[in-house]
């Protein structure tokens, strides 16, 4: 018998990324995991999602004491997998899977000892783990540049994409036709200021763009539409899935001019939707989007980046636009869960 201890501990912050990551894993065992006799699998999670996700597994809370005395729980089980790589939880006595999702931090954040903080914590469970996973080459590609493997190899699984296409849609009312479309938090690294150039040269269309934007660089963003007297860029602040659902069936195309993505999720999103896509070409976006994108020029000048806009959505033809879909549904939460399944019982236990 295997014991296989999956940390979903950040599902106390469902709404953010890694916590939908962290949702989808409950889902697959719930709906898709068929048991097996060998093994047994336990979710580690926070106290209201105890017993959510069926009777296939079973469950131990994210205790905070666990995080102070690790091994209380360290003989119960023979596979940790820690499913990002700043997991609060510091297994030392069982074989340990570390996911790696990006370097971010190296660079969103000013302060080096803070930078130098981060790289520590993600070192310490790189050293702690007998496999390391990332998420596309690209974040391969950091974790080799950023850590010590000391002859460890990393492998590539990449995330999976939930088919939010064949969800329900919410409309978002005052909507302007036509629209670009593009999601995300404000923050520097999202580079959507790059946008607005751009759609001086577009008064035809409206540019949305969907999540927090209670922040710094919202307020900037804010300040030069002012300035710009743009009356076709709107900052739409966090909407529901069902509204999101509705942006991405109804836009013109997808926008994406990112700095530093280490997966590139509303990416595949958008291809799922059949949307044209437009993104930078920088970090993971080169190799998500692939063949079935259009990219930014470097430095994202405003008349060209508003014609390359035009021209893609006139001169992307359907066929193209199933191949993305196509191309997108490869993401699968199936083909993600299969291949940790198929990693935890590589040790042979």
């Amino acid at each position: 018998m295997t014991r296989i201890l999956i940390d979903l501990s950040v599902l106390r912050n469902v709404n953010c990324g890694l916590g939908q990551v962290a949702l989808n894993y409950g889902y697959y065992f719930r709906d898709k995991y068929e048991p097996r006799e060998d093994e047994e699998i336990t979710l580690m999670l926070p106290k209201k999602f105890m017993g959510t996700f069926g009777d296939k597994v079973k469950y131990v809370r994210s205790w905070k004491i666990y995080r102070i005395f690790p091994q209380w729980i360290a003989a119960k089980f023979d596979v940790w997998h820690a499913i990002h790589q700043l997991s609060r939880w510091n297994p030392n006595a069982w074989h340990y899977v570390l996911t790696i999702h990006d370097y971010n931090c190296v660079y969103e954040k000013q302060d080096q000892a803070r930078v130098v903080k981060y790289l520590t914590k993600i070192q310490r469970r790189v050293s702690w783990a007998d496999r390391v996973v990332a998420i596309s080459q690209f974040a391969k590609s950091e974790v080799e540049k950023y850590s010590q493997l000391n002859g460890k190899k990393v492998d590539v699984i990449y995330n999976g994409v939930e088919r939010i296409d064949l969800k329900p849609e919410e409309a978002v009312e005052g909507v302007n036709q036509p629209y670009l479309f593009s999601i995300g938090e404000l923050k520097a690294k999202k580079n959507f200021h790059v946008l607005l150039g751009m759609m001086e040269h577009m008064p035809d269309k409206h540019l949305y763009i969907a999540g927090n934007s209670n922040t710094p660089y919202a307020d900037e963003i804010r300040k030069e539409i002012a300035q710009r007297g743009l009356t076709n860029v709107h900052l739409l602040g966090l909407v529901s899935e069902g509204q999101k659902v509705w942006l991405y069936r109804h836009c013109e195309a997808f926008v994406f001019p990112s700095l530093f993505e280490g997966f590139g999720l509303p990416v595949v999103e958008a291809m799922l939707f059949r949307k044209p896509v437009i993104c930078s070409h920088e970090t993971s976006l080169i190799e998500i989007g692939s063949k079935h994108v259009a990219f930014f020029e470097k430095g994202y000048p405003a008349k060209e980046s508003a014609e390359l806009i035009r021209s893609t959505i006139q001169q992307t033809t359907q066929a193209q636009l199933d191949a993305a879909y196509e191309y997108a549904t490869s993401f699968s939460w199936q083909n993600h869960m299969e291949s940790y399944l198929a990693l935890y019982r590589s040790f042979g236990l």
